[in-house]
């Protein structure tokens, strides 16, 4: 097991950023004091803007972009159910014209795409005005703990969760979010303060839930020990790699091949 102190040790002070939301937290166990957290589409403006060398981001910003790398080993994925992200809608998604959309959400845009787009639907995406004004939306994508948190609460929405919706398509795992780097950025020393905080975080992750405070702990247990995992080996690359052909089927691109570093 690796220790907070070990991981801190020594460490000059990274330039890494990360989402404050729940399912992110086994991934920068005892980096927390060094990690930048931001909503996912400001973390990519950072990166963009190199004003950091490595963040946790929707897979997309790592297909969608040439100029980036992906660290092996470490995501936030799913084989399943996910229960943080999903489309809630009134009406019967054949009939959907309209979507509403998080404004954090990256990865789960697309994804919602490619899901429509495999039945026939091409509706508008437009940015949703605030977290308020999901309840009144007909159809509306939310991400992370906002979609917990509508999902725990009461609402005439139908709940379309995109996990399961992925897996009924394709029998494989989906990847929301994996550590993107800048490839022109010397990045050695962040991989492996990655690498160890994701071992650290799976070391101590009936440690992680028992200790946190969102929700209850049978949800924290139920959501983090079995709806997620944070493997990113040969199974999720093949999703990742279907997720690439079903965007390039659907013309949303121009899409990148994923590379992949140690």
């Amino acid at each position: 097991m690796i220790s907070n102190i070990q991981l801190e040790a020594g460490a000059p002070s990274l330039r890494v950023g990360s989402v404050p939301y729940l399912n992110a937290v086994p991934l920068t166990r005892g980096l927390e004091d060094q990690v930048v957290f931001a909503p996912p589409s400001r973390l990519a403006e950072m990166l963009r803007e190199k004003r950091i060398d490595a963040a946790l981001l929707s897979v997309t910003e790592a297909l969608f972009h040439d100029d980036y790398d992906i660290l092996d080993g470490v995501a936030i994925a799913s084989l399943g159910e996910v229960k943080s992200v999903l489309l809630a809608h009134r009406k019967p998604l054949q009939e959907i014209e309209t979507v509403d959309c998080d404004p954090a959400s990256l990865a789960s845009v697309q994804l919602l795409r490619v899901l429509l787009a495999e039945r026939g639907r091409r509706p508008e995406f437009r940015k949703l005005t605030g977290y308020d004004a999901a309840d009144a939306s007909d159809a509306v994508l939310l991400i992370g703990d906002r979609a917990l948190d509508f999902g725990r609460e009461d609402h005439a929405h139908e709940i379309w969760d995109l996990g399961a919706a992925w897996y009924e398509l394709t029998r494989l795992p989906f990847v929301y979010a994996v550590w993107t780097l800048r490839r022109e950025a010397d990045t050695a020393e962040i991989r492996r303060q990655l690498r160890e905080a994701k071992e650290f975080g799976m070391d101590t992750l009936e440690a992680i839930i028992s200790q946190r405070t969102d929700y209850d702990y049978a949800f924290r247990k139920d959501y983090l020990s079995w709806h997620l995992h944070f493997h990113l080996g040969s199974d999720e690359k093949r999703g990742v790699a279907r997720f690439v052909e079903l965007l390039r089927k659907h013309g949303l691109g121009p899409v990148h091949e994923p590379h992949y570093v140690a």
